[in-house]
């Protein structure tokens, strides 16, 4: 799969997701800084799904209207970098065939989707 994994999800995710085989872009490793408009607006034009702990992508997709590929929204209670890891582990094990064009909301106990 192809994920762009947002810059406050952090590096440790994207060499793991790499690790798993999946091709992914890392905002923090490659693009520090880049704007939460153009961040979506790449992952929708080049056909990434989104990894974010950042709750303004809710409102980007939900008020604004912004297209999406997918959103993986992670809303932790424990931010450490191996919790992320073994939620998105459980994540992938479990609906992976799922993600893309959904809005996904992620906490250590429920996964929540919304279709577009």
């Amino acid at each position: 799969m192809r994920f762009i994994v947002d810059e406050c999800t952090g590096p440790f995710v994207a060499h793991w997701l790499r690790k798993q085989g999946h091709d992914v872009f890392s905002v923090y490793e490659e693009a520090r800084g880049m704007e939460d408009n153009a961040i979506i607006h790449k992952a929708f034009t080049e056909s990434w799904i989104l990894i974010t702990n950042d709750k303004d992508f809710g409102e980007k997709i939900y008020r604004e209207r912004h297209q999406h590929n997918g959103v993986v929204l992670l809303r932790l209670d424990d931010e450490r970098s191996i919790n992320k890891i073994e939620i998105i582990r459980q994540l992938l094990e479990g609906y992976a065939d799922q993600l893309i064009d959904s809005f996904v909301t992620v906490t250590e106990t429920q996964v929540k989707f919304a279709r577009r």
